[in-house]
């Protein structure tokens, strides 16, 4: 999407699912959007579903990355009931590197620049919770090659056959030590790793990248 590359896995754990992922162009940038609806199966798909519609709505009409957010999460408290909320990064890319992002209770987003990994951490309390809840957002200037990496629980928190988990550690060193050339081979790499340190568990969480 305009100069921006993209790649992206999403694999529930049953027939339906929590996740979030959404793309979109954003003039010559692009919005970006992944979350985690709290609970599975039906329900969770279907606040999941409310989220996306609302903020899709929101995002047409111009609204400021964070006062996006804010709408959404009172939308979201005013219909659902109180044990109902989602965690959620959303972000805005221009075309000369700058990322906005706003990061709602969820998973810290990995930086690869190149020479390290740096680690963007939650802004906020999740989506939801509270109907006049205020969120701020973290903007980062990428240069050509550098890669954010966003993902749910379902990697971190994926077990091993001993009950051990990944780990955002592992995740972060595996992307430090890779230096993976694109998008696509980021994810594949994540994949492969995740396999063999499964070692054949049953996946218990819906996992997207």
């Amino acid at each position: 999407i305009g100069s921006w590359q993209v790649a992206r896995h999403y694999e529930a754990a049953g027939p339906v699912s929590g996740d979030y992922c959404d793309l979109a162009p954003d003039g010559n940038g692009l919005f970006f959007m992944l979350g985690d609806v709290l609970g599975k199966g039906v329900t969770a798909a279907m606040l999941m579903t409310q989220l996306h519609a609302t903020f899709r709505s929101l995002k047409s009409i111009g609204l400021p990355l964070t006062q996006i957010v804010e709408r959404a999460s009172s939308l979201l408290c005013e219909s659902s009931l109180p044990t109902q909320y989602a965690t959620l990064v959303c972000g805005k890319a221009d075309a000369a590197g700058v990322v906005e992002i706003c990061n709602a209770g969820h998973l810290p987003v990995l930086w690869l620049n190149g020479v390290d990994v740096k680690i963007i951490e939650s802004t906020g309390l999740p989506v939801g919770v509270f109907c006049e809840q205020q969120f701020s957002s973290h903007a980062v200037r990428l240069r050509p090659g550098d890669s954010l990496f966003l993902y749910t629980d379902g990697l971190s928190e994926a077990r091993d056959v001993h009950d051990a988990e990944y780990g955002i550690e592992r995740l972060t060193k595996l992307m430090s030590d890779t230096r993976a050339p694109s998008p696509k081979a980021m994810i594949s790499v994540c994949l492969e790793d995740l396999m063999t340190f499964s070692g054949g568990a049953r996946k218990s969480d819906d996992l997207t990248m």
